[in-house]
């Protein structure tokens, strides 16, 4: 039993998923951030276009 405990607190495979999640969320909140900032601008072009084509 003591060696499948010391087996399993010396074990880093978790650590590694739990990385690369937390680099998933910060890419993500970056683009989430980039996305909002330009947003209303990317609204204001689509809406010239749109009535450029009607």
């Amino acid at each position: 039993m003591r060696q499948q405990i010391a087996t399993f607190l010396r074990d880093e495979e978790g650590a590694t998923a739990i990385e690369y999640c937390l680099i998933a969320c910060g890419i993500a909140f970056a683009i989430i951030a980039i996305v909002q900032g330009i947003g209303p601008q990317l609204g204001t072009k689509f809406t010239a276009v749109n009535s450029s084509l009607k």
